[in-house]
């Protein structure tokens, strides 16, 4: 029998900032999602190895309000937690009002509309339940003096009515940075285990220098201790063509065998460099030594493989993350699936084996504006897009369409980063003529839309173009690290090359970062005009190459 084994990552592909809580024998995991619909994806396994997706948390029925903007923007850093017979979802929403929680009694929902944490500031708010059953929040800012006037951050916590939705006492900061000055103390959690309460919380920023921080306290709103031991868990030093990077946002968990274990998220370098998958979620095991955790045993860095945990192996039936999709169910679509913006406008549809999806006048590069909690909810910032992310370093994907595109409209294949870097591969008519485009997207910008004083420059390049005048056509490519081959034709047998070696690595330059990862998928745009065209795929195909 094959030996089983823990493999890094446990959910692959653009699923950052995991968050883990345990309940019996099912362990519930979740990500955020950024400016993809549905919102919060959640993940359900029995023994940390093998996982199911059962749902999403948010969706247009318990009122999820996020925008097509620049992949960055909208639902980042959840936290669940279960107390009591209900699950509680803690979160902050940059398309909407900011920090908000929801709930529910079944992790597959439904989950309850939004409660606006009006009193709640900053970002990364996280909930903690003590054993009496008490209920208190943290979160971080420029909370900490540093002596000189000038407020530095950090964490601070509060108690809260869970049963109203207030904070009930004033907010207490409780650390600073684990490092003098360490960068972006945030997502903190609070534990209660044994004699202690652990704070545990990453720095460094969510790039290169991610780091793991953990801190002791005997007393709840204590100061709380670093550990000498400090960061307990990151790769920065291992330079930056690591093969597993950015590692930090860590979250614990306890296997009812009384094993522990801690999720994070970190990514994958492609050719010694880019990062197309974003953050990943992985794990490691967790021991405990004089009252520290230790992150690792053994070696102190992720683990490709784990031995399996002592839980039950158990496997679950294969259905999302299938290779070929054919679009044969009409009541039900594969939780994978992923569109970018609430679709208020129903611009898809799937009949008769066909997905259909309609030119609206946005099109894949819409305006990136400036991130703020300021409610000002726009309806139209949706894009005709249905895909799915990037999980494979090696990998092909090809569809089916049908579409003849009207002056000025487009639809085809797209490959998405952050801030408008893409590669479309597209049917048009320009100027009456019928094409097929290859056209490179990227953003010039000195500063990520979160900071004061954000503007952006965008830049389009054609890489090849050809006069096409089927309705009826197949494209796509094959990915080799950072090196792409697209092709065109009217069936699999007869495949054309459209363009060789395209270096996909320009659209994921290391200035963009990975706050993001990449998606792919079939879209239509009538690029600023009202349309009822439509684009038909009959077929949809992700298939890693070994």
């Amino acid at each position: 029998m094959k030996e089983r084994k823990i493999t890094n990552p446990i959910i692959p592909g653009f699923y950052p900032d995991p968050s883990i809580c345990r309940v019996g024998d099912d362990f519930y995991l979740i990500c955020s999602s950024f400016e993809m619909y549905p919102g919060i994806p959640i993940f359900h396994s029995k023994d940390l190895a093998n996982w199911e997706q059962i749902g999403h948390a948010l969706t247009k029925e318990n009122g999820f309000h996020v925008e097509a903007m620049s992949m960055v923007s909208g639902v980042m850093a959840p936290t669940i937690r279960y107390n009591n017979g209900t699950f509680y979802i803690i979160n902050a929403n940059f398309s909407d009002r900011g920090n908000f929680i929801i709930t529910a009694k079944d992790p597959k929902g439904p989950w309850s509309e939004p409660h606006w944490l009006t009193d709640v500031p900053g970002i990364d708010a996280s909930i903690f339940f003590d054993n009496d059953g008490k209920a208190y929040i943290m979160g971080t800012g420029d909370v900490w003096d540093n002596g000189t006037g000038f407020m530095e951050r950090g964490i601070w916590l509060a108690p809260y009515d869970i049963e109203n939705y207030k904070l009930s006492g004033e907010p207490k900061t409780i650390f600073n940075s684990a490092l003098r000055g360490g960068a972006s103390p945030e997502a903190p959690h609070i534990y209660h285990i044994g004699e202690y309460y652990y704070l545990m919380f990453a720095e460094g920023g969510t790039e290169h220098y991610h780091a793991v921080m953990v801190a002791r306290s005997k007393e709840l709103f204590g100061f709380y201790e670093g550990n000498p031991a400090n960061p307990v868990m990151t790769h920065r030093h291992f330079g930056f063509t690591s093969p597993i990077i950015n590692v930090g946002h860590a979250d614990f968990v306890e296997t009812p065998n009384g094993e522990w274990y801690a999720v994070m998220l970190a990514s994958r370098l492609i050719d010694g460099k880019y990062k197309n998958l974003g953050r990943e979620t992985f794990i490691c095991p967790v021991m405990w030594e004089r009252e520290w955790p230790i992150f690792s045993p053994g070696t102190g860095k992720l683990e490709w493989e784990y031995p399996a945990t002592s839980l039950l192996w158990t496997e679950f039936n294969e259905g999302v993350n299938k290779e070929i999709e054919h679009f044969d169910n009409e009541d039900k679509i594969e939780l994978d699936w992923t569109l970018l913006g609430t679709p208020y406008e129903d611009f898809y549809s799937i009949k008769n084996s066909k997905l259909a999806l309609k030119c609206r006048k946005e099109n894949l590069t819409p305006t990136i504006k400036q991130l703020t909690f300021d409610f000002n909810p726009c309806k139209d910032k949706t894009i005709s897009f249905f895909g799915k992310r990037q999980s494979f370093i090696n990998f092909k994907v090809f569809t089916k369409m049908n579409f003849k595109p009207l002056e000025g409209e487009a639809s085809g294949l797209a490959i998405l980063q952050a801030m408008h870097h893409q590669l479309r591969l597209e049917r048009t008519c320009e100027n009456g003529i019928q094409q097929l485009k290859l056209i490179i997207s990227t953003t010039d910008y000195d500063r990520p839309p979160y900071f004061p004083g954000f503007s952006y420059k965008h830049n389009e390049e054609v890489l090849a173009c050809i006069p096409c005048e089927e309705t009826e056509l197949i494209i796509g490519f094959n990915a080799n690290g950072e090196k792409y081959d697209f092709l065109y034709g009217t069936d699999l047998n007869t495949m054309r090359y459209l363009a060789k070696n395209v270096d996909c690595g320009r659209i994921n330059p290391e200035y963009v970062g990975c706050m993001a990862g990449t998606l792919i998928g079939m879209f239509a745009t009538a690029n600023g005009k009202e349309s009822d065209n439509i684009s038909e795929f009959d077929w949809f195909e992700m298939k890693e190459i070994n």
